[in-house]
């Protein structure tokens, strides 16, 4: 794959994700109105029709997701995007996606919540992320960019991880990544190179039918098929973590932090350092799969995290898990409504680091 000369723009995330859809091949969007994503489709209305694509404002998230399930199967390049509790309305239909063993790209510009909550930045979407979200034994590709270039490195990324495994992939951002701009290197490829898909339904001529479908009534069959995706999970952990640390070498504290905290947080560290504190950051890429290991092996030689969240405490399960069980963990987060200073985080860093 050639890439044309780069152009460099400045933009929203939100549009540049939806640039890189474009880029990876994606000419199929569905989608229903919600903010703080409407950026998304409204781009794409504009975009997808002259390049040969369809766009389709759905009537609801229901039917959104469930479009997107019949375009996947047949072997499209396809996505959906929402905002927090339109995300929730399509758990029944990513499941059957994963089930099926069906791509996409879903993608949540996370709002506040529970229930209607309102329109500012929230991290309270980890949970429903990273543990499926929907009923059953399934798991999704999660990838959480924390500048408006990874919006645009990630989409493509997660198209190409989604068609890899054949199973659904989100993007986990939210209103602060979202409609934030920064300056963006767009690079356009001359020629898009999309893998064979010969399990997709495209006309049975001179072969057999294909099958999709997420019902298993054979004895031994349905849980025969969970075993294979549970294979196809941990191929992930094993091949597919991303993740990102800043001098964490001498580190006596690291804060653990992703997505637009991460920003916040990245810049209290090197307050810390100025203070002569020996600071560092971890930054999960993979929110699914989750960098287990590596953050593990770091908690081997650094013995205090601060794992700061956009919520009341999610990610700090993961964290608490991944490292040495000797190793103190401590928490900040702030409810959706508001967002830490880069001080404030150092207040709490000041208050652990000993």
């Amino acid at each position: 794959m050639g890439d044309q000369n780069p152009e460099k723009m400045l933009v929203k995330g939100n549009e540049a994700l939806a640039m890189a859809a474009i880029d990876a091949g994606c000419l199929l969007y569905f989608g229903y109105p919600i903010t703080p994503q409407n950026d998304i489709p409204e781009y794409l209305s504009k975009h997808l029709p002259p390049l040969g694509g369809e766009f389709i404002q759905a009537e609801s998230e229901i039917a959104s997701i469930n479009l997107l399930l019949g375009a996947s199967a047949t072997g499209k390049r396809a996505m959906t995007s929402s905002s927090s509790p339109g995300i929730s309305l399509m758990q029944e239909g990513i499941s059957y996606m994963a089930g099926s063993e069906l791509p996409g790209l879903i993608v949540n510009i996370s709002r506040s919540g529970p229930g209607l909550g309102g329109i500012s930045p929230s991290q309270g979407d980890y949970f429903q992320a990273t543990r499926g979200g929907g009923h059953g034994d399934y798991r999704m590709i999660v990838l959480a960019p924390s500048t408006i270039q990874e919006m645009y490195d990630l989409t493509i990324l997660a198209f190409d991880l989604s068609d890899k495994y054949r199973n659904p992939a989100m993007i986990l951002g939210d209103a602060l990544i979202g409609q934030m701009k920064e300056p963006l290197l767009r690079r356009r490829p001359e020629k898009i190179d999309l893998p064979p898909k010969d399990w997709a339904l495209t006309g049975a001529k001179g072969r057999k039918p294909n099958r999709l479908k997420s019902l298993y009534l054979q004895d031994g069959e349905l849980s025969e098929h969970n075993w294979k995706l549970y294979q196809k999970y941990e191929r992930m952990k094993r091949e597919e973590v991303r993740f990102e640390t800043l001098l964490t070498e001498d580190a006596k504290l690291v804060v653990a932090a992703f997505g637009s905290m991460a920003r916040v947080s990245k810049s209290s560290v090197e307050l810390a350092r100025e203070e002569g504190m020996k600071v560092g950051l971890f930054r999960p890429i993979t929110l699914f799969p989750y960098p287990e290991k590596a953050l593990h092996d770091l908690s081997k030689r650094v013995k205090r995290f601060l794992t700061v969240e956009l919520n009341t405490g999610q990610m700090v399960e993961d964290v608490k898990l991944s490292v040495d069980r000797d190793v103190e963990v401590y928490f900040y987060g702030r409810p959706p409504g508001s967002l830490p200073t880069p001080e404030e985080i150092l207040e709490e860093i000041r208050k652990y680091y000993g």
